[in-house]
């Protein structure tokens, strides 16, 4: 980042070529065949000078980061510059547990006194970010804890009682990134879809929805993009109940039914949303398929950007989403 600082500087005469010298504690660079630049403790007179700053990484705590998702916003933030503190906070099953990631030591603490060491790194780093990839059943614990200290945060933990969650952070006036899709890509889809669903309403009325989404074993819930996109169909005329999604965990089907690739059976997303006309002459189908989590963890690292921007320029609005990351339009 460039920076105008000014410095004293006074002019000589003479010199024909480029060079530098010191001599008490002053620097001079010959310019040319006139004049020569010295920069010295007894200023003659103030000029701005063009030079490069170096400017304090970020500091972001990722909760959640023995978990494969926190795990990798960890690496794609650490490349990305921004500079984790060492405690991070997960389950008790992680206490005491050491993550390695870009050459640093990140200690997890369990459920015990959380408030105290949260409160002491963020007197520490007044501009923290914290990040949360943690589990669905702490997502509303999680959240009082940073509203109570007063931390600005990533949400992206999906689950929960969101209600509660938005209540939550707009009664602490938190500064907050909430969304349970962090892919940008997968965002401007559902933002198409959205844009869709409130220009024509009722569009697909009559017609018949069926839903798939693959992702691995380990997650539990019904996506929150599936929930998302089929709100817009609801939207858009179509009746559908939730339980009629299909959750594809099973490794043999993913790969045999979905055409997962093997090697991210442990990492992937895979949706599949097809409509049919009520005389079964027409049909739609949209599908987006994501290997692996870099998508997601590369969306953070833009989240947090994105966050600690507005957190320094004391905007008004306070709880934010991965469409006004997008909006902002200066993403990685």
């Amino acid at each position: 980042m460039w920076a105008i600082i000014k410095v004293p500087l006074y002019i000589n005469g003479g010199g024909m070529r480029y060079s530098s010298s010191s001599k008490n504690g002053c620097n001079s660079f010959v310019r040319g065949r006139k004049y020569s630049v010295k920069m010295c403790s007894a200023p003659a007179q103030n000029v701005e000078v063009l030079v490069k700053s170096k400017i304090e990484p970020l500091p972001i705590m990722v909760n959640g980061c023995t978990g494969k998702m926190g795990r990798a916003v960890l690496e794609a933030s650490i490349a990305a510059g921004l500079q984790p503190v060492p405690i991070c906070f997960g389950g008790p099953q992680d206490e005491g547990k050491t993550v390695e990631a870009g050459g640093k030591e990140i200690i997890v603490h369990g459920p015990s006194d959380r408030e105290n060491l949260l409160s002491s790194v963020f007197e520490e780093h007044p501009n923290l970010i914290v990040v949360d990839y943690t589990l669905p059943a702490a997502v509303n614990d999680n959240a009082e804890l940073y509203c109570k200290v007063g931390v600005p945060f990533v949400m992206g933990t999906t689950g929960g009682d969101r209600e509660k969650l938005y209540k939550t952070v707009v009664d602490s006036k938190v500064y907050a990134v909430i969304s349970p899709q962090m892919g940008k890509q997968v965002v401007a889809f559902l933002a198409a879809m959205e844009i869709m669903a409130e220009q024509f309403p009722g569009a697909f009325s009559g017609y018949s929805l069926q839903v798939m989404e693959s992702h691995q074993a380990s997650k539990l819930d019904t996506s929150g993009t599936a929930k998302a996109v089929i709100s817009c169909f609801e939207k858009l005329g179509v009746s559908f109940d939730l339980d009629k999604v299909q959750l594809i965990r099973d490794p043999v089907q993913q790969v045999e039914m979905v055409g997962v690739p093997e090697e991210y059976l442990l990492g992937h997303a895979f949706h599949m949303y097809h409509l049919t006309s009520p005389d079964g002459t027409v049909s739609f189908e949209f599908q987006h398929n994501v290997c692996g989590r870099s998508i997601y963890a590369e969306g953070t690292v833009d989240a947090i950007l994105f966050l600690a921007k507005k957190v320094k320029l004391k905007e008004e609005k306070r709880i934010y989403d991965m469409i006004d990351v997008l909006r902002e339009g200066n993403m990685r």
